[in-house]
């Protein structure tokens, strides 16, 4: 009479226990691939599956770039090399920093980046120092043009001033003479008019 009853736990408990492996398994087949190296100084073999007891596919050097799948087994895990290639590796020989070969290859190429900033740099500095050297030659330019011009304008108010002199004087002679012309017209002609009145006189 149990028996039945026995069964069908055992069937429950068969099927809950399959439902939870396949779960996980569903889980790590979908998880995030993580960012993972090589450790230095190695180069390793990587297999089809989890074991030495698989293909051998090839090997990965140290400090290579890879990707962990999240899948473990027989302290080997998956991973995705810098190939897209799907393997397994011994999980002791995997880290989460950089190796010393990844941080060197970095460093080199933030200093490339860093030398053509600067280059950039002082490329834009040279020309700002050409343009500067420019406006300082048009600047000694307009001086030069600015002082040719004070000196013509200077020459230019001499000769007004000159002129003006000049016709200072000539107005100055001509007074002179009509006030000369006058003394000797109011000198004159009353001599005249009076010796013409005279001779006149005497005719009578």
């Amino acid at each position: 009479m149990n028996s039945p009853i026995l069964h069908l736990k055992k069937l429950i408990k068969h099927n809950t226990l399959g439902f939870i492996v396949l779960f996980f398994a569903a889980f790590s087949a979908h998880a995030e691939n993580q960012q993972g190296y090589i450790i230095d100084d190695l180069s390793i073999f990587m297999h089809a599956g989890p074991g030495t007891n698989y293909r051998i596919l090839g090997s990965i050097n140290a400090g290579a770039e890879l990707k962990t799948t999240g899948n473990t087994s027989n302290d080997y895990s998956e991973i995705i090399d810098n190939k897209d290639r799907v393997t397994w590796v011994e999980t002791k020989y995997i880290t989460r920093q950089p190796g010393l070969s990844f941080v060197v290859a970095d460093i080199k190429e933030k200093l490339a980046n860093g030398n053509d900033y600067t280059a950039q740099l002082d490329g834009e500095v040279n020309e700002l120092k050409s343009n500067i050297n420019l406006i300082n030659e048009e600047k000694k330019q307009l001086q030069t043009e600015l002082k040719q011009v004070k000196q013509a304008l200077e020459q230019t108010q001499n000769k007004l001033k000159g002129q003006d002199t000049a016709i200072k004087k000539e107005w100055f002679f001509n007074g002179a003479i009509v006030l000369g012309l006058g003394l000797i017209l109011g000198l004159i002609l009353p001599k005249l008019f009076t010796r013409r009145r005279a001779s006149m006189d005497n005719w009578g």
